[in-house]
């Protein structure tokens, strides 16, 4: 009887051991679908969260600026953004012609990123001067900031804090170095400039419009950033 017991012991763990390998290479192999759908859930349930009141409160904070710091996105970096819920959404950005519809999040904090687009400077200000954004490139289509490798020239970028809508049109479109940090840097024009990396990331993308035209946010004009 107790020979029995035992072996019956041993073919459960047996089981319970072939059940979590079977686990672990079905994680492993779809590793890269799991983390693209976990950080599309994080982009699509910011954005349908943002409202005029967080957004106030998340520009108080303290944002993350170290560039150096950034890391590449993982799988386990997208499941630590959802639990830990630490980045501040405080816009949205969208570019209809590519279908990329972002929140904007303050910093460049790993859950940031794992977000939406960062800002790169502390003291930037949406439509005054160089508003700079930077974002994952990610191989899966419209997820973060994938989608400006099909931008063009003359198509228009629209950013918003709720309180007004700022439209800017497309004037360049580059590979530049990944030193290329003058592109942070403010101007006396009021442009926005879109940095994600290219070349597997050996070079970055930079998009820069010239902004054309301000309007108080009202429920006609917020419906471009499909926050609903």
């Amino acid at each position: 009887m107790a020979k029995n017991k035992k072996n019956s012991v041993s073919t459960i763990l047996l089981r319970v051991a072939a059940i979590i390998l079977l686990l672990v290479g079905i994680a492993l192999i779809f590793n890269k679908q799991i983390g693209d759908q976990l950080i599309h859930h994080n982009q699509q349930s910011t954005l349908s969260g943002i409202n005029r009141t967080t957004i106030e409160e998340n520009k108080k904070k303290k944002g993350m600026y170290d560039f150096s710091t950034v890391k590449s996105l993982g799988i386990a970096q997208a499941a630590r953004s959802q639990v830990k819920k630490t980045s501040g959404a405080i816009g949205a950005l969208a570019i209809p012609d590519v279908n990329m519809y972002l929140p904007i999040m303050l910093g460049m904090s790993d859950d940031a990123m794992s977000t939406g687009g960062g800002t790169m400077r502390a003291d930037q200000v949406m439509g005054k001067g160089n508003y700079p954004l930077a974002g994952h490139y990610m191989t899966a289509k419209g997820i973060l900031f994938s989608p400006l490798e099909d931008v063009k020239k003359g198509e228009l970028v629209y950013l918003t804090n709720l309180n007004k809508v700022y439209v800017y049109r497309i004037y360049m479109k580059k590979i530049v170095d990944p030193t290329a940090v003058w592109l942070v840097d403010n101007t006396k024009k009021n442009i926005v400039t879109l940095i994600t990396c290219a070349d597997g990331g050996k070079n970055r993308w930079a998009i820069r419009g010239n902004l054309i035209k301000t309007e108080k946010a009202n429920n006609n004009n917020l419906k471009v950033f499909k926050l609903k």
